[in-house]
């Protein structure tokens, strides 16, 4: 800080702005570098639509594992095995308007079974999977 005088000998304080300018100059260089460097892209390949492709939502699958491990599709009672064959036929049916597999599983239910369900939809290639919470 520099000292100057008035006119009637009494001691006037100003401050040096070169420094603060300084200091704001590099740090404006430090971003101006900075920020081409914080902005990522990221490719997504969205599907385009048309009016004329819109279609209703085919209405969801409610898969239901109970604590026993047995299976129940849409309330009917399903073996395991059948459920990839059973996902793959609703695929093909529909394979560009699949419809929703809600996974409502119970708390008591052995993670194996869940963590086969859920084998048999990616081996189906079944993309559109919804566990349902309560």
């Amino acid at each position: 800080m520099a000292f100057a005088t008035d006119e009637h000998n009494a001691p006037l304080a100003t401050m040096n702005i070169t420094p603060l300018v300084d200091v704001m100059l590099v740090l404006l260089v430090i971003f101006m570098i900075a920020a081409p460097l914080l902005t990522r892209t990221i490719d997504l390949d969205l599907p385009g639509i048309t009016r004329h492709q819109q279609q209703a939502p085919s209405p969801p699958i409610a898969l239901r594992i109970d604590a026993g491990g047995a299976l129940y599709w849409n309330g009917v009672a399903t073996p395991l095995s059948a459920l990839q064959p059973m996902l793959q036929s609703e695929l093909q049916r529909d394979p560009r308007n699949p419809p929703l597999l809600k996974i409502d599983a119970s708390g008591e239910a052995d993670y194996g079974v869940v963590a086969k369900v859920l084998a048999a939809a990616h081996n189906a290639d079944w993309n559109r999977i919804a566990f349902v919470l309560e």
